[in-house]
């Protein structure tokens, strides 16, 4: 089903629909430009919806019998994300990943796909325009950057006197309960900042800049791309029920994807010190 020529051309669509939709509106939009979802802070764009709506277009022709789940069709219909449980092929979207960075002029946003199968995440593709960066990834076959290998960061052999590096979910966003939990990230061995475009944060911790990303949502959009490409550069992840994440949900907050098995472990366990 994944072969070079189907990725080559997802990762051409990915850029001309970024270049059509997306970039062209970067530090160009009205206010009537711009709404909310589920609150003040959960903000779409026109470029959101445009380019959602050019990605399936585009996606569904490339491979014939696939189906998308996109991060805008499933806010207006929440049973889309029942595709990602079933037998066809499915594409995970999010057009405009960071989208309070957009909107604020920021350059730290991302188009975000991921091809997946009976839950199981086959390709990705992390594409942030801005910054000039396009990272895809295949099950199997490693992840890349640019055309370049990535490998995460190599864990300390001794883990004595070094600090692991963190992006969590946004304090503002967390309920008591899980405020305890990343508390629990406020350790001397542990520099911890609160991430704003999960897409780019994974593609750190791919490459070896970041050690882990720990996060407490599992809006598959969000996740599935940076997972593959975690993953496929020797990365592992860990929910808080010693499991690995899945992207068709019912996964036990925290979780965390990171350098290692070990690291990954190191980061939830933390976490459930700070519940305690």
């Amino acid at each position: 089903m994944i072969d070079d020529a189907l990725c080559r051309a997802v990762e051409e669509a990915v850029r001309a629909v970024a270049a059509a939709e997306v970039v062209p509106r970067w530090r160009q939009l009205a206010a009537a430009d711009i709404s909310t979802k589920t609150g003040p802070g959960d903000l779409v764009t026109v470029a959101d919806r445009e380019a959602e709506a050019r990605l399936t277009e585009a996606l569904s022709a490339l491979l014939p019998g696939s189906v998308v789940v996109g991060e805008e069709a499933a806010h207006a219909d929440p049973g889309v994300l029942r595709r990602i449980a079933g037998d066809a092929p499915v594409w995970i979207v999010d057009p405009v990943d960071g989208t309070a960075n957009f909107v604020a002029g920021k350059e730290e946003f991302a188009t975000l796909v991921a091809l997946a199968q009976g839950g199981d995440v086959l390709a990705s593709w992390t594409y942030v325009p801005q910054l000039g960066l396009m990272a895809t990834a295949r099950a199997g076959r490693g992840a890349w950057l640019d055309g370049q290998p990535l490998r995460t960061a190599a864990a300390a052999r001794a883990g004595e006197g070094e600090v692991l590096r963190v992006a969590t979910s946004q304090f503002s966003y967390l309920d008591e309960q899980e405020r305890r939990q990343f508390e629990g990230l406020g350790t001397d061995d542990v520099h911890a900042r609160q991430c704003t475009c999960a897409g780019l944060d994974y593609l750190e911790v791919a490459r070896g800049r970041l050690d882990a990303v720990a996060f407490t949502w599992e809006a598959p959009w969000d996740h599935a791309a940076g997972l593959l490409l975690v993953t496929e550069a020797g990365g592992a992840s860990l929910t808080a029920a010693g499991e690995p994440f899945r992207i068709g949900g019912g996964n036990t907050f925290p979780f965390s994807v990171a350098r290692d098995g070990e690291t990954a472990r190191r980061v939830v366990e933390l976490m459930g010190k700070g519940e305690r």
